[in-house]
């Protein structure tokens, strides 16, 4: 086996660990793994699968939050060749029975502290999966991580691993419905990884945050981009505004990656002023259009240098990037194409747009996915004409900045017209009680569609239905504004911080019936 000739994900670890093994990988709650106990541990895990009856290829399943072992078993898996399927630890038992069963995978390592949840403890067995607890912590007990990887030799496989191999299976989030298995190969990832690693200028010294769940592809391709360079990530299991402040002091992190809401949170958690956050020298925010007030407030207050990341399971993160310097641009602009990709703008026809002309947003690159598992026809609807099809609505301006119009679906045919949603929210979302707004089209008489908006309201802010119809008027045509406005407690969320709006509309599909 000639290991310089393989460019895979196991390997990413591997020359870390040969440049710097003492260096610091991971950081959790005060615990800390070397490059070279990463590199170790993660070999002994593959040798344990290698060795207890899978073979390269087989896919072995993960139900967890953020850990150190969540990046032990996952990098001792893609070292024995077989194939990550990470599941989002926020599902129902019945939504992750879904994905082992498509997925056909043969073992499921699921976090400890969950398994052991009542919900968890019977779902767990019904799945007819052998389960591997994933402990933190000092727990070694029989059916651990840490009692399967004990004996083991710290060696990697001798395994040629074709770096065009499948490597994992990530399962989109199901904002539109049941969610589709996008297949990567270890070359796409590894693309992404080190466009990533470019893009935002990752060296040895960073210490790159783990808020975001590892579980989705935007979290993990930053975290391995990190891994790449020798810097180290700092992990936390989930998100809550203070642990967070004080997990970004302690560690003196140096880049970041959030949701928009989760900024808002940490921004005025009374917490904030105790903790030193002069480490940080860039902020990313992703998933979610960024409200100009807080942006502007949180360059002031939290890191002077923010930028936007975009992309989808199927093309891996970053596929577009919006830098600091650029953040000054109106319009919900996204940047422009990351090193890896090409990005252009399509009409239904396959013929690219220039500037000022709205179209589908479309990528190529080696990061596209190798297609959706057992799925031939979407995988086909997904490649028409050459390039993967996003489903989001784009247009180039004259500078060559690409600019966010919404989703396909997300454009509303109203009484003749077409209204996209996210103009809708934008408008919204200038009001200053509005937190966030989601605007969907509902069935109507007369209007075949009538624009429909929920909106929370900020903590201690007021706000009715009318006082929001007539902000609109000032940005929006008649048509545009909405029907109906109502005012919500939450959104139907995704785990990365996305609305499903399948779920606004299929629950209030009634709401004009008569």
């Amino acid at each position: 086996m000639d290991e310089r000739m393989q460019d895979t994900l196991g390997n990413l670890v591997s020359r870390s660990a040969r440049r710097n093994g003492s260096a610091a990988a991971l950081l959790e709650n005060g615990r800390s793994m070397s490059y070279a106990e990463l590199e170790k541990d993660s070999n002994r895990f593959a040798q344990y699968l290698l060795s207890n009856g899978l073979q390269p290829g087989d896919k072995v399943a993960m139900l967890s939050p953020n850990s150190m072992e969540f990046m032990v078993a996952c990098f001792g898996i893609l070292k024995a060749g077989m194939v990550w399927v990470p599941i989002n630890a926020m599902l129902s038992p019945t939504e992750v029975a879904y994905i082992v069963q498509h997925a056909e995978a043969r073992l499921l390592v699921a976090d400890a502290q969950l398994a052991a949840h009542p919900a968890w403890n019977a779902a767990l067995p019904s799945l007819g999966l052998p389960l591997l607890r994933c402990a933190g912590g000092t727990d070694s007990g029989d059916g651990t991580l840490a009692h399967a990887i004990a004996t083991q030799t710290a060696t990697p496989p001798a395994l040629e691993i074709d770096e065009n191999a499948l490597a994992l299976i990530m399962y989109t989030s199901g904002t539109t419905g049941n969610p589709k298995g996008a297949m990567h190969s270890h070359r796409s990832v590894m693309a992404a990884v080190m466009s990533n690693a470019v893009t935002v200028s990752i060296v040895p010294q960073d210490v790159l945050s783990a808020i975001l769940p590892l579980f989705h592809c935007a979290q993990f391709s930053m975290a391995a981009a990190g891994l790449a360079c020798g810097a180290a990530i700092s992990i936390a299991r989930a998100f809550e505004p203070a642990a967070a402040l004080a997990t970004l002091a302690r560690d003196r992190v140096t880049l970041v990656a959030a949701l928009p809401a989760m900024y808002g949170a940490m921004l005025v958690h009374p917490s904030r002023a105790e903790h030193d956050l002069s480490t940080l020298r860039l902020a990313i925010y992703a998933m979610a259009p960024m409200a100009p007030g807080l942006l502007r407030r949180l360059m002031l207050e939290f890191c002077p240098r923010f930028a936007l990341g975009s992309g989808q399971t199927e093309m891996f993160p970053m596929t577009v990037y919006f830098p600091p310097e650029q953040q000054h641009r109106s319009g919900n602009c996204w940047g422009q194409a990351t090193p890896v990709n090409d990005t252009a703008v399509m009409d239904a026809d396959g013929r690219l747009l220039g500037p000022g002309a709205v179209g589908e947003i479309v990528h190529r690159g080696p990061n596209a996915m190798l297609g959706y598992f057992k799925d031939p026809a979407a995988t086909a609807a997904a490649r028409r004409f050459g390039w993967h099809h996003t489903g989001d609505l784009g247009m180039w301006d004259e500078d060559g900045y690409l600019h966010f119009k919404g989703r396909l679906k997300d454009m509303i045919k109203t009484g003749g017209e077409n209204v996209p949603a996210i103009r809708v929210e934008e408008a919204l979302l200038g009001h200053p009680a509005v937190a966030v707004a989601a605007v969907v089209g509902l069935p109507h008489q007369e209007w075949i569609e009538a624009v429909t908006a929920f909106v929370c309201l900020k903590p201690g802010q007021a706000a009715d239905a009318g006082a929001l119809q007539e902000h609109c008027r000032s940005t929006l045509a008649g048509f545009e504004i909405p029907k109906h406005i109502a005012i919500v407690e939450a959104l139907p969320m995704t785990s990365t911080g996305k609305i499903q709006k399948h779920v606004l509309r299929a629950k209030h599909q009634a709401l004009y019936a008569g």
